[in-house]
C-alpha cells in the first residue's frame, strides 16, 4: 500500500488526512477530518487534487500530434508534467491521407500507457467535418463528414469527441449515427444560427468546441451558436487562457453552462521558447504570449492544465472545488468516466499534489509517480 499525506480534495469537500494507494493503480482509501479552504490554503501542508482532464491537446514540448511517429508520447509526456493524467490527442483538418497517418501512429499510444505519461484515452478528431468559412487556425481542408471513414479510424484508435459544423449538408443526419458509435458530437468551427444549433442538440449533440471561438457570438437578435450553447448546453469546452476568452466571457458560461470544462487547445509551442512551429500543415508562431498564424489569427495555445487551474482560482475567483471540477470532473463526466476525474475508492490514482501557490510538485497517473 502506498500513500500521500496533505489535504485531499475528495468530492464531498478536502479532508487533512492521507490518500491511499492500491497496488493496482486505484484509490483505496481516503482518511482525515473535514478542513475549511481557508485553512487548506494558509496551512503549509500539500494539497492533492483529481488529475487534470484536457479532452483538446494538439501538442507540446515541440511536438505535433499530426506528426506521427513518437510525438503523442513526447506530448503525453510534455502535459504530464503539468498535471494532465489523461488527455485526447487532437488532429487538425487535414487531406484523409494525414489524418490516417497520424490516427496509425496513435494507436498504439491510446493501447498502452508508458512511464511518465499521460494516460492518452483516444482522439478528438477536430475536423475536417467543419465550416470553410470558419476555419479558425485550421488548414483548408474542411469536407462533408464521411461515415464509413469515421468508422475506419474509430476502429484504429478509439474516437472520443468529433468536431462539426451542423450546418453543413448531412451533418445533422450524421449526429445520431456517431452517437450510436460513442462518439461525443461537439459543434464548432461554425457558421451555424441559434437554430442549428438547438436542432444539432436536439439530434444528439452533446456539447461546444472551444466555445465563442471559431464561431457565431452572441447578439440579442441574433444569439448565434454561442448563444445556443449559453441557452441549453449541459457541458462545453473553453480555453482559460485569458487570450482566447475575456475573463468577463468565461464568468458568463460559469453562469450557464452547469459542466463548463476547461481545456488548453495546446500545440508544440507548449512548454518551449518563441518561435515557429508546427501546427498540422501550417507553420505557427509563439510570440507575446500566444500562438498565431502569419495574419494573426490565434492559433491553439502554449496553456497547460495547471496554469488553467491557477487562473480559475486566482484570476476568476474560483473556489478550490468547483475550480477542480472545470479542470477534472466534468471532462471525465463529459466522456462517462466514472473512474477519473474524482479521488474516491475505487477511481484511478491520478493524483496532482501542488503547494500553497497551487504550482505542481509532484504528479501520479494511476498511482505511479511521474518523473521529470
Amino acid at each position: 500500500m502506498n500513500f500521500r499525506t496533505g489535504n485531499v480534495l475528495t468530492p464531498g469537500g478536502l479532508v487533512a488526512g492521507r490518500l491511499e494507494i492500491g497496488e493496482d493503480g486505484r484509490v483505496a482509501a481516503v482518511r482525515g477530518a473535514p478542513l475549511a479552504e481557508s485553512a487548506a490554503r494558509d496551512g503549509s501542508d500539500p494539497l492533492l487534487v483529481p488529475g487534470f482532464i484536457d479532452l483538446h491537446v494538439h501538442g507540446g514540448s515541440g511536438r505535433d500530434i499530426m506528426e506521427g511517429g513518437d510525438a503523442a508520447r513526447a506530448v503525453a509526456r510534455c502535459h504530464a508534467a503539468g498535471g494532465t493524467t489523461a488527455l485526447l490527442a487532437t488532429t487538425m483538418t487535414a487531406p484523409p491521407e494525414d489524418i490516417r497517418a497520424a490516427f496509425a501512429a496513435l494507436a498504439p499510444v491510446c493501447s498502452e500507457r508508458r512511464a511518465n505519461e499521460a494516460r492518452v484515452i483516444g482522439v478528438h478528431l477536430e475536423g475536417p467535418y467543419i465550416n470553410p468559412g470558419k476555419l479558425g487556425a485550421q488548414p483548408d481542408f474542411a469536407c462533408p463528414i464521411d461515415l464509413d471513414e469515421v468508422r475506419r479510424l474509430h476502429a484504429q484508435a478509439p474516437i472520443r469527441v468529433v468536431t462539426l459544423a451542423p450546418e453543413m449538408d448531412g451533418h445533422l443526419a450524421a449526429i445520431p449515427a456517431l452517437r450510436d458509435l460513442g462518439i461525443r458530437v461537439q459543434l464548432g468551427h461554425s457558421l451555424a444560427g441559434y437554430e442549428d444549433g438547438v436542432k444539432a442538440l436536439a439530434q444528439g449533440a452533446a456539447g461546444f468546441t472551444h466555445l465563442f471561438n471559431a464561431m457565431t457570438g452572441l447578439h440579442h437578435r441574433q444569439p448565434g451558436l454561442s448563444g445556443a450553447a449559453l441557452a441549453h448546453a449541459a457541458y462545453a469546452e473553453i480555453i482559460p487562457d485569458l487570450l482566447h476568452v475575456h475573463p468577463g466571457a468565461i464568468r458568463v458560461a460559469l453562469r450557464a453552462i452547469p459542466g463548463l470544462f476547461c481545456v488548453t487547445d495546446s500545440t508544440a509551442a507548449a512548454g518551449m521558447p518563441d518561435g515557429d512551429y508546427r501546427l498540422g500543415r501550417h507553420t505557427v508562431t509563439k510570440c507575446m504570449g500566444g500562438v498565431r498564424l502569419p495574419d494573426g489569427t490565434l492559433a491553439g495555445s502554449t496553456l497547460t492544465m495547471d496554469q488553467a487551474f491557477r487562473n480559475l482560482v486566482e484570476v476568476l475567483n474560483l473556489d478550490l472545488a468547483d475550480a477542480s471540477r472545470r479542470v477534472s470532473t466534468h471532462a471525465a463526466d463529459f466522456l462517462g468516466l466514472t473512474d477519473r476525474g474524482r479521488l474516491v475508492p475505487g477511481a484511478w490514482a491520478d493524483i496532482v499534489v501542488l503547494d500553497r501557490d497551487l504550482k505542481v510538485c509532484e504528479v501520479l497517473v494511476e498511482g505511479r509517480p511521474v518523473r521529470g
